[in-house]
């Protein structure tokens, strides 16, 4: 576990929990460098100030805020360690409230919450208290000189400390589409409720892999290696939007071949691209196919019609050959 990032106190009522505050996640990915492509070396980033051109230590650097009229503001370090911050080393619950009243576009950095050895019974008093309840606390806390909302959750064993973005930070879907009627039919709600039933599944996420990081890491390691590193082509399956079809059907046929699909039954040869056809447009094209399918049993009764002609033919042919048989016989 890496070491705390922060060390206070969970206040709730009158119980105090010390704690300690450790990330909750470590990102996996590839560090790369910046380097010159001709020889390998390092690309260096200086600091140069655009008013003098000299190169600036970063004990030199300030923090400076201009104003939408051009004038400049800077503050320093002690400045800003000078403002008050209410939650200082308190993490005080402001309220308890159901979980599935937070929403999840709201969570941001989680933390795990470490308590001294001291405090292991109140620890487990309000993580207990916050899984019999279903709910999750409310807090404020400060986090390298900002003021953040949070909640606290159980996760097994351990309380989590998850941020939150303010209110205001959430945009809205602001999306012109979304506010158009969408005329859905009940055949296709019933299908696309039956293919999501075909799919379902517990979610386990130790069984997804970062595909492109073991690539990258595999491409690496060929390099270390002085080994061919041309990258091999991985065999992907076609997905059926880019087969190329050309037969086009309406959505709750779609549905249904996706449902045979996930069911394995194939749902026929090739798949179909999904157009969004009105009722009545699929109705004339379920006609057209109906039509066909009537059509083409058709051709059988003619064809039986032609072969009883012809027997009736050979038939009357034989019967005539055979009384001017009899009629020279009898002369």
């Amino acid at each position: 576990m890496p070491r705390a990032v922060w060390k206070g106190a969970v206040s709730f009522g009158l119980v105090n929990v010390p704690v300690r505050l450790h990330p909750a996640t470590a990102e996996h990915d590839i560090r790369f460098h910046q380097v010159h492509r001709t020889d390998g070396g390092r690309v260096r980033m200086k600091r140069t100030c655009s008013v003098c051109g000299e190169e600036i230590a970063y004990d030199e650097v300030a923090k400076g805020y201009e104003s939408p009229d051009g004038k400049l503001v800077v503050l320093t370090d002690e400045d800003l360690e000078e403002l008050p911050v209410a939650s200082g080393h308190e993490i005080d619950v402001l309220q308890f409230v159901p979980a599935d009243q937070v929403d999840p576009l709201l969570l941001s950095k989680p933390y795990y919450l470490e308590p001294e050895a001291r405090a292991a019974k109140p620890y487990a008093l309000l993580r207990e208290a916050l899984a019999e309840t279903e709910r999750m606390a409310v807090v404020k806390i400060a986090l390298r000189q900002r003021e953040s909302v949070a909640v606290l959750r159980v996760r097994d064993e351990a309380i989590v400390l998850q941020t939150m973005l303010w209110p205001d930070e959430v945009r809205e879907p602001d999306f012109e589409v979304l506010q158009a009627d969408v005329d859905l039919r009940p055949q296709e709600l019933k299908m696309a409720a039956s293919l999501v039933e075909s799919l379902a599944g517990d979610f386990h996420p130790e069984e997804f892999e970062d595909e492109y990081e073991v690539a990258v890491k595999e491409l690496v390691e060929a390099r270390l290696e002085d080994a061919d590193a041309a990258p091999g082509a991985a065999a992907e399956e076609t997905s059926s939007a880019g087969t190329g079809s050309s037969e086009v059907v309406d959505l709750l046929t779609a549905l249904q071949r996706s449902v045979e699909r996930a069911r394995g039954g194939g749902g026929g040869a090739k798949p179909a691209e999904v157009a969004d056809e009105e009722p009545a447009a699929a109705e004339k094209t379920a006609a057209k196919r109906t039509t066909k399918k009537t059509a083409s049993p058709g051709k059988t009764p003619a064809k039986k019609t032609a072969a009883k002609k012809a027997t009736a033919r050979k038939t009357a042919a034989k019967k005539t050959t055979a009384k001017k048989t009899a009629t020279k016989k009898s002369a």
